[in-house]
């Protein structure tokens, strides 16, 4: 067996991987190479190891090596020097939506490492979700010469056997290619993987509940939901305000129905009237606003945990990563709860994710997917009266947020200036929301949070400059 583990020597700590044979450890390899960057944060907690370690074992000389060892250049030629002839790379390799990419450069990193140094690559990687990062599989055997002999499944526990003949230099036998699936089916299954595994292994044995809006996104989350765990684990609550269309209701019974889940009608209108009475005294004599929306809101919210609470069931947010990005939430309203299953998807793939998922078998009504979105906190209120269309929304998102361009660059790719300066001081000014947000699955390449750190308190503000005035 090869064992990741920390492992403390002289004051130092160490990412280990140790050689274990009939119950003694036989020898151990510490990590070379530490990554710093993204949601890696390993020279903060470790000492670079300096050492090659090779192991002997039924004749062959083996390599051990980890994760970004294969990545960088050093550890895997020292372990060849020191006479591996065959080497292991165990991973912690977390999957992202540009995975088809992210898979091919894996394999092309491992390919060209084995095929300049003359040795096979075992290349192992973790399955499964550790808080926010999802890590989709996909461990795969290369030969001396680069050639895939082998890969695993992607997002699936599997025990995968990879044979070799060892004389007179070990060579893998070829066996099953798994294929890489598209986007949106990868995205889709790091979700269901997401949810899955967060709510097992924190021990939320009641299984889940969800508001149910009849929207885009309550859709998509109670689907994912009920593909995670099962239908019979999920209690999906529509909660109507005065504001709700009939359309909202009808849709929402029949994705539950079609869902087979758990299913409750739960009104807000009396609490939403008890609060605004409560409330008289102090709002007299000024409009309704996002005061009067927002306590729409966290009456559900407030529903949504009462029910979690009695009956050992996680709260699901349903909010996405655009909405996220530019504050439409409400704190401790829709944001309230113990997992926010979309948080990182951006809304123009939720329609995406949303059609994949209806192309396996129809769980959600087309006029949802073709409907303008609403929060339906006030009448006749649509999503575009407060941003941007998602489809320029979006683009102007990732740019800033994932390939960190400044508003300048984001305008040279021909957006407009005032929506790009808008977007971009929306996003500035609601990481105080984000930071009191629960955790999600990370599918892009950059989420917020631990792999996003940006100040709350920050006086800066994006100038325009005179071209752009």
């Amino acid at each position: 067996m090869v064992l990741g583990h920390p492992q403390r020597v002289n004051g130092n700590f160490y990412n280990a991987a140790s050689f274990v044979l009939d119950g003694s450890t036989v020898a151990t390899y510490y990590k070379q190479c530490l990554p710093n960057y993204s949601v890696f944060d390993e020279k903060r907690y470790f000492t670079a190891g300096q050492e090659p370690c090779v192991v002997e074992f039924a004749g062959t000389h083996i390599g051990l090596t980890i994760c970004e060892d294969i990545w960088e250049q050093g550890p895997v030629e020292k372990s060849v020097r020191a006479g591996a002839r065959l080497v292991i790379n165990i991973n912690a390799s977390p999957f992202q939506i540009d995975m088809i990419d992210r898979a091919e450069q894996r394999l092309q990193v491992v390919s060209g490492r084995a095929r300049t140094l003359g040795v096979p690559v075992v290349y192992v990687n973790q399955i499964g979700l550790q808080d926010e990062l999802v890590f989709d599989g996909a461990s795969f055997v290369v030969d001396a010469r680069g050639e895939l002999t082998q890969r695993g499944r992607y997002f699936e526990e599997q025990l995968l056997v990879a044979a070799f003949d060892l004389a007179p230099e070990p060579v893998p036998r070829k066996a099953g290619i798994e294929s890489v699936a598209s986007l949106d089916e990868s995205a889709y299954r790091a979700l269901v993987l997401g949810v899955r595994d967060y709510i097992s292994k924190n021990g939320f044995a009641g299984g889940a509940v969800v508001g149910l809006s009849g929207g885009i996104d309550s859709a998509l989350t109670l689907v994912v939901a009920a593909d995670a765990l099962g239908p019979d684990k999920i209690t999906a609550v529509m909660m109507p305000s005065r504001y709700t269309a009939d359309m909202s209701l009808e849709d929402a019974r029949w994705e539950a129905e079609v869902l087979g889940v758990e299913y409750h009608i739960i009104p807000i209108e009396p609490m939403f009237k008890s609060f605004l009475q409560g409330l008289a005294s102090i709002f007299k004599g000024l409009e309704h606003d996002t005061a009067e929306e927002n306590l729409q809101a966290r009456c559900r919210g407030t529903v949504l945990m009462a029910i979690s609470n009695k009956f050992s069931k996680i709260v699901l947010t349903t909010g996405n990563k655009s909405e996220m990005a530019v504050g439409y939430a409400t704190l401790y309203g829709d944001m309230a709860g113990g997992f926010a299953v979309i948080k990182d998807v951006p809304k123009t793939m939720v329609y995406r994710l949303a059609r994949y998922r209806n192309s396996v078998g129809t769980v959600i009504p087309e006029r949802v997917l073709v409907r303008p979105p609403s929060a339906e906190l006030r009448a006749e209120q649509k999503d575009v009266d407060s941003l941007p269309d998602y489809e320029i929304l979006d683009p102007i998102l990732q740019r800033y947020i994932e390939l960190d361009q400044g508003p300048q660059e984001i305008i040279a790719a021909g957006f407009d200036p005032d929506v790009v300066y808008r977007v971009a001081s929306m996003v500035d000014r609601n990481e105080y929301k984000r930071r009191q947000a629960p955790p999600g699955v990370k599918i892009t390449r950059r989420a917020f949070g631990r792999d996003r750190r940006y100040p709350i308190t920050s006086g800066y503000r994006p100038q325009r400059t005179r071209s752009h005035s």
